[in-house]
């Protein structure tokens, strides 16, 4: 394999895995919504 793909693969890779983590850790520290428990709390009250 050339210098260059290997430069190349790397750098791709390297993004791949930072952008990935990136949005996993988006995911995993996102606040709780406050929703409610169940689907009657959702009606509206008419």
């Amino acid at each position: 394999m050339s210098t260059g793909a290997l430069l190349l693969m790397s750098a791709v890779w390297i993004t791949v895995i930072s952008v990935t983590g990136y949005f996993f850790y988006r995911i995993l520290t996102m606040p709780k919504h406050a929703e409610p428990d169940s689907f009657s709390e959702n009606d509206m009250e008419v």
